[in-house]
């Protein structure tokens, strides 16, 4: 416990040295601004005069011209995730305690993932991948920028563990707090509903709309038109940021196919999608795992508005994809993991520095947008007979 706390104690102070010499973490300081505007006066986060603040806090002046207007688009019950660090007056420090906590939460939802694959690496394999886990590109991208969707991956991590044990209060409890950011679960929700509605888990369904309602209502009292105002950020959001579909980055490459792209994609991963939904909506939980991987992956791009740095969703995914090589190679099995592991972290920081003058932004783009979600969905594909076949395979013969 004393070794724990020195090691957060110490992670707290480099990253707030790293916090007052770095002016990223936009997407953290919209939230803690709004967070802190509406608990200490009483301002909608959604309000002109709170995105003046936050902007101003990160341009010195408000957003002009090409300049992102860095407006809050989380649902109003998010806030309570934003308070303890919100209340917390010295903004570089408060942003440091965000980065430990998220720095915490990629250890943790690595540790989840590995026992949710039910994979047994030896301990400097485990360790590795501990490494890893915090240095390759979506993981420090999440960081740096005080991405909450680490702690949605964490989230969504501990749903399926608990959903496996046959905890559903707590898994329907922590399903309504991922829809702080519903882009990431639009998808995934319903295919969890129409799973547990199939096996009868009455109790993950009450759970998960009893307390979503429960939130709304909270925020209802709080901002009695909070849901109006939230669509409209929503509606406002993809006018002021880069391309945030697959369709539309490729059309950065290709000028003019973007609606061809956009119905050529929707149908051909819709149709996908609702095959495997349809196949497994009556299976077995590695089933039911594997599809919620794929629907993660595929709601990427299949034209919901989103961002690579979202992508660190997908790590459970590339977990059980490489605990299946392993057990399926077993002796060749660790030789391929970290092989597999090199590759990804050079391959996207090596994009990543290749492109990250002005003029190649495109290429970047369009590179990290396909790279990881391709990674997964050939990777998922690759592994779906060994896991949604376990009687069939070496997986019982393994356990």
């Amino acid at each position: 416990m004393l070794l724990g706390a020195l090691v957060v104690v110490g992670l707290t102070w480099v990253n707030a040295s790293f916090s007052k010499n770095n002016h990223e973490g936009n997407d953290f300081l919209v939230n803690y601004v709004g967070t802190r505007s509406f608990v200490l006066e009483g301002l909608s986060p959604y309000s002109d005069e709170v995105a003046i603040r936050i902007q101003t806090a990160a341009y010195g002046h408000p957003a002009q011209g090409d300049e992102n207007e860095l407006r809050v688009v989380y649902p109003l019950y998010s806030i309570f995730l934003f308070l303890p660090f919100s209340l917390i007056e010295n903004y570089f420090f408060a942003r440091a305690v965000w980065m430990t906590s998220l720095e915490l939460a990629l250890i943790s939802m690595t540790f989840i993932a590995i026992k949710l694959a039910d994979w047994k690496p030896p301990i400097w394999l485990q360790g590795v991948i501990l490494l890893f886990s915090l240095i390759w590109y979506h993981a420090i991208r999440g960081v740096v920028n005080g991405n909450a969707v680490i702690f949605v991956a964490l989230m969504l991590s501990g749903i399926f563990l608990l959903m496996r044990d046959g905890k559903d209060r707590l898994a329907g409890f922590l399903m309504a707090i991922t829809t702080i950011k519903p882009q990431l679960v639009v998808l995934l929700i319903p295919f969890i509903t129409v799973w547990a509605l199939y096996q009868k888990r009455w109790t993950l369904i009450k759970w998960f709309f009893g307390s979503l309602a429960a939130f709304v209502l909270v925020g209802i009292i709080l901002i009695p038109d909070w849901i109006l105002q939230n669509l409209w950020e929503i509606l406002k959001y993809p006018a002021y940021n880069p391309a945030g579909t697959l369709s539309a980055v490729l059309a950065e490459g290709v000028p003019g196919l973007e609606s061809q792209l956009k119905w050529g994609i929707l149908i051909v991963l819709g149709t996908l999608l609702l095959y495997e939904w349809w196949t497994g909506r009556k299976g077995s939980f590695e089933r039911f795992l594997w599809v919620s991987f794929l629907t993660l992956t595929i709601s990427q791009w299949i034209g919901i508005q989103t961002d690579p740095g979202n992508f660190i969703i997908l790590f459970p995914a590339i977990i059980l994809i490489l605990a299946t090589w392993d057990k399926r190679w077993k002796a060749k099995g660790e030789f391929i993991v970290i092989s597999f592991l090199a590759i990804l972290f050079f391959g996207l920081w090596i994009i990543l520095i290749m492109t990250i003058n002005q003029p190649y932004q495109m290429i970047q783009r369009i590179l990290m947008f396909i790279s990881l979600p391709l990674i997964s969905l050939l990777g998922l594909y690759w592994i779906k007979w060994w896991v949604v076949n376990p009687a069939r395979s070496y997986w019982i013969d393994y356990k």
